[in-house]
């Protein structure tokens, strides 16, 4: 069922002359390689804990915080802050203007991929604001974000059926990332005719292992968070960090922790092959 562009073309118009600019595709890119190194060094410390080399299970806010705590930590991370944001400012400009599905017909299906483009640049935005605070020194805040939220949206009113529904989406979410890494359809994401063909089966491996890796933590922490609404205990939710800890836990955990982990770190690797390889401007 076609339904109507919910953002006007007044709108739409100004962003689409900023976003066509080439300093926002080459942001974009960086933010693609950015994201890539956080998932990276999440997957490697959760795999050194699993194989029991050291590490440890982290979220993508421990994973800056070991990149700052590195040889010229600030200045590796000040670089990965800045892809953090371009990479939130194209997942706004893909809210907006959806430049994938440029020309096509709006659908609920459309409109549901851009609300997750959206809540994609908040939660960047939120990891770039938690960046800047390392650079500059500021002490970090080790709560789980999830945690917090989840208990604060408790306390309102319908409290346990927002959170539900939240629990719900995510786990829907993780679903789709699943069926994603099954179909491979992201390999249309890519620009085929600048690749070899080796570097297309790696990314097409890499991106399928990754993406499902990534499915399975999200259907996890839609778990968690359901649990928290059905016990109304907010204590409950967990957040990546959380997720991964709890794979360690189950019975053979450090085998399913390791696959896990290495699924992240092929994740991260495949997001730095969308940096270079990836579909930008479509405006």
């Amino acid at each position: 069922m076609a339904l109507r562009d919910p953002v006007p073309e007044k709108i739409k118009q100004p962003i689409r002359q900023v976003a066509s600019h080439l300093w926002v595709e080459r942001l974009a890119r960086l933010g693609y390689a950015a994201k890539g190194l956080v998932y990276f060094i999440v997957g490697f410390l959760a795999a050194q804990a699993a194989f029991g080399f050291g590490g440890k299970t982290t979220d993508t806010n421990g994973a800056l915080e070991t990149i700052v705590t590195q040889p010229f930590g600030k200045f590796l991370l000040s670089i990965v802050t800045l892809g953090l944001i371009g990479y939130a400012l194209w997942r706004f400009v893909q809210t907006i203007l959806a430049p994938e599905h440029s020309g096509q017909k709006m659908n609920s299906k459309r409109i549901a991929k851009r609300l997750g483009y959206a809540f994609s640049a908040i939660a960047y935005v939120s990891l770039a604001v938690t960046s800047i605070k390392l650079i500059i020194g500021s002490s970090s805040n080790n709560s789980d974000s999830v945690e917090d939220w989840t208990i604060y949206l408790l306390n309102q009113p319908f409290g346990r059926w927002l959170v539900l529904l939240v629990g719900f989406t995510v786990i829907a979410v993780g679903i789709s990332f699943l069926y994603q890494a099954y179909k491979g359809k992201f390999r249309r994401n890519f620009k085929l005719h600048q690749m070899s063909r080796t570097e297309q089966i790696w990314a097409m491996r890499l991106g399928k292992f990754g993406i499902a890796a990534r499915g399975i933590v999200f259907d996890i922490i839609g778990i968690f968070i359901m649990v928290a609404a059905i016990q109304l205990d907010g204590t409950q939710a967990r957040g990546l960090g959380g997720a991964l800890t709890s794979l360690a836990q189950q019975p053979f955990g450090p085998w399913i922790l390791g696959i896990v982990a290495l699924g992240l770190i092929a994740y991260g690797i495949y997001s730095v092959i969308e940096a270079r390889y990836r579909h930008i401007t479509n405006l």
